[in-house]
């Protein structure tokens, strides 16, 4: 009994079946694009309505009045041009020039197993900055005298940001040829001169990368903040954003909206500078 031979499908059900995927695909990939672009959407038409809705149409008319009483909320414009800028800043200055020394010192020393120690720190930084490990920061911080100041939520941010960032600045740092510096140090450079004439130039746009990843990390950072500090004059905009609810708990959506699109125009300014001067990329690598 012979087995019976299968048909093979035609040009036009081949045809057919490529176009039904293509759409497919075109039309999940919309769905879930659209699941992240409404609320953005909705992010920039809703400041500028006095209705409190989450409509998506065009205001009519369109107003200012929800961006003059944010104004006139003093806690909250502090918390943003001050207090968020200074624990912002305070941990990208720290993170990108810590995590530059270390990635340097873990890729040109001569250590057995740097590799496991960077994917080790990498897993440890996973732990530094969650709920559970807030109690023992908390106590630790306390005991330094650093609590309800800025100078314990930049370190504990620091603390927690680093290892990812040693990790992503040790693919730049490797991408640096070995032989660049071993010219330099033939022609008499010292080992400080090698990394600051030769290194640092070529893994500066990881730099930008790595302040940039941190700066996003403290900027929304709602937990470490509300914990550490008591005065309300030194909150950052991710905890300063409550001063837009009702006693009851409810959001003003208007209010909340409109500082909302305040609250991302620094990150978006700082992400669009560095794109545009060094180029947003998480790996190394010299252009020939």
């Amino acid at each position: 009994m012979t087995r019976a031979t299968r048909t093979p499908p035609s040009q036009a059900q081949r045809a057919a079946r490529f176009v039904l995927g293509r759409i497919t695909f075109y039309v999940g990939s919309s769905l879930f694009a659209a699941f992240f672009v409404l609320p953005l959407l909705w992010l920039t038409v809703a400041p500028f309505s006095t209705l409190a809705n989450l409509d998506l149409r065009l205001p009519d008319p369109w107003s200012l009045q929800n961006f003059e009483r944010v104004f006139e909320n003093g806690f909250a414009i502090r918390a943003l041009v001050q207090n968020s800028m200074i624990q912002g800043f305070g941990a990208m200055l720290l993170v990108t020039l810590t995590a530059t020394l270390a990635a340097y010192a873990l890729s040109r020393a001569n250590i057995p197993g740097t590799t496991a120690i960077t994917y080790g720190l990498v897993l440890f930084s996973s732990v530094v900055t969650g709920t559970a490990a807030m109690v023992p920061i908390f106590l630790m911080i306390v005991q330094l005298g650093l609590i309800d100041t800025h100078l314990g939520v930049i370190l504990v941010f620091t603390g927690g940001l680093l290892p990812a960032a040693v990790f992503i600045m040790r693919d730049f740092v490797d991408s640096i040829p070995r032989s660049y510096e071993e010219s330099a140090m033939v022609a008499g450079a010292s080992s400080w001169r090698v990394f600051r004439d030769i290194a640092l130039p070529i893994v500066r746009p990881g730099m930008m990368v790595v302040g940039v990843w941190a700066f996003v990390q403290v900027w929304g950072g709602f937990l470490i903040p509300f914990i550490l500090l008591r005065d309300a004059d030194k909150m950052p905009a991710s905890v300063a954003i409550y001063s837009f609810y009702t006693e009851a708990g409810t959001p003003l959506i208007t209010l909340t909206a409109a500082y909302s699109l305040l609250y991302t125009l620094p990150v978006l300014l700082l992400y669009l500078f560095v794109n545009w001067r060094y180029g947003f990329r998480f790996f190394g690598g010299i252009k020939s």
